[in-house]
């Protein structure tokens, strides 16, 4: 009975040692700062190259799987953004924000929600949004993954 259970174990030996360890903890205290400042500089990156119509930077600036979902529900994939972007079109990565709320997981990944007020060109009319993005680090340093819009009013 013994040889039978240590035999059925065996496989469990095999998996490598990380399956077996704690996961990831989410960073706190002064890590979770560091972090927050970077995304804050990174977003400060972004909006000035919406502002600016520099398209390098934008484009290393979004995940290459980048979506974002208007608040009317349209979807947008990195290169749709991008020609958003150089378009001219007020996008929530280059306008005002407030009550921004700053989330900081491991990975490191931190989710940013806030709300912007944003002029929809159509209607000649300022709408407030509350959305969230996510962003992620790259290789090349810290990049939008995801974003979503909802419109309060």
């Amino acid at each position: 009975m013994l040889r039978r259970s240590l035999l059925a174990a065996l496989p469990l030996l095999a998996l490598p040692v990380t399956s077996w360890a704690h996961p990831n903890q989410a960073p706190t205290g002064a890590e979770a700062q560091r972090m927050i400042d970077e995304v804050t500089s990174f977003r400060a990156k972004l909006a000035k190259a919406v502002e600016t119509k520099d398209f390098a930077t934008l484009r290393a600036s979004y995940a290459d799987n980048f979506s974002h979902t208007h608040g009317s529900g349209k979807f947008d994939n990195k290169d749709a953004r991008l020609v958003s972007a150089m378009a001219g079109e007020l996008l929530i990565e280059a306008a005002p924000a407030s009550e921004l709320v700053f989330r900081v997981f491991a990975g490191p990944t931190v989710i940013l929600t806030g709300r912007s007020p944003i002029l929809n060109v159509k209607e000649q009319k300022t709408y407030d949004f509350r959305w969230v993005c996510v962003y992620v680090t790259a290789a090349s340093g810290w990049q939008l993954a995801v974003s979503q819009a909802t419109r309060l009013s």
